[in-house]
């Protein structure tokens, strides 16, 4: 789609061309620390996205597969989110090259495609993530995916999103697993997530995140991410098993999501006041 060309103004309009959430995103995983994200699964808003910043979180993740989002809800957290220099990342609902559009043109930087299974499939969504020559992107500039600025060069511009853009692999099927070193082995794959719940079940012991059956599998995955350098990650089962993960060389942490958090709060402040009434 073409846009009417206005030059980015103002004294962050060269910054915000240069070194975007999704370079950032990159560089830090690049480093040597451990980066940590917050799930948004229902209460996509502004307002929680702002806590989430103020909390430290690295990075938001939003679970667009599984909840029904009001896309507009959505459009203003991501924004959200760039304002506040929090990089975002989605699951795409399918591998359909509009969904993927839609998110990445939001200001979405990081694509997660679930059940990752073949080196096809990472490949489809990189062509529908890059522009050309790379893939087969279409152009929309000014809009979420640049935080409304114009650019004045295109080309400059096209070849900023590409850098922007973060292609994350969902592993979580048996099949994934099998698949996992032509997967993880794709050239423009820049994060690989294992999903446990899904991924547990798969591997016959539901839920169970640390049996070795779910683990050992896991564990494998994180070797062929350390031999072909790039950054595991997964969600941990609580804060022990995370510093398990990490000593093995995991990268990235989905923690939490807001509903989880305002259960276990309110649980915690009613027991709280139970106990010193009781």
């Amino acid at each position: 789609m073409a846009k009417s060309k206005t030059a980015a103004t103002g004294p962050d309009a060269h910054q915000s061309k240069v070194d975007g959430p999704g370079r950032k995103l990159k560089k830090q995983l690049a480093g040597d620390g451990v980066i940590v994200g917050g799930i948004l699964g229902e209460l996509f808003r502004p307002m929680v996205v702002k806590l989430y910043a103020h909390a430290g979180f690295d990075f938001i993740f939003l679970e667009y597969e599984h909840t029904f989002v009001n896309p507009a809800q959505l459009s203003d957290s991501v924004l959200c989110a760039r304002d506040n220099g929090v990089p975002v990342i989605a699951k795409t609902p399918q591998l359909e090259r509009a969904a993927v559009a839609k998110l990445i043109d939001c200001g979405v930087v990081g694509i997660q495609l679930p059940r990752t299974e073949s080196r096809a499939e990472v490949e489809t969504l990189l062509d529908y993530m890059k522009f050309p020559p790379r893939g087969t992107r279409a152009v929309i500039p000014g809009v979420g995916n640049s935080s409304y600025e114009m650019p004045d060069n295109w080309e400059a511009w096209m070849k900023g999103q590409d850098e922007e853009s973060v292609l994350v692999v969902h592993i979580e099927t048996r099949a994934g697993y099998e698949n996992a070193e032509e997967i993880v082995s794709t050239p423009g794959v820049d994060m690989v997530y294992v999903g446990p719940g899904d991924f547990s079940i798969a591997m016959g012991h539901p839920g169970n995140y640390d049996h070795d059956a779910v683990a050992g599998p896991m564990r494998e995955i994180l070797a062929l991410c350390l031999k072909h350098n790039v950054p595991f990650g997964t969600t941990a089962a609580n804060v022990e098993s995370a510093a398990g993960w990490i000593a093995s060389g995991a990268r990235f942490f989905e923690t939490v999501d807001e509903v989880s958090l305002i259960s276990e709060g309110a649980a915690k402040t009613v027991c709280d006041y139970r106990e010193i009434t009781n």
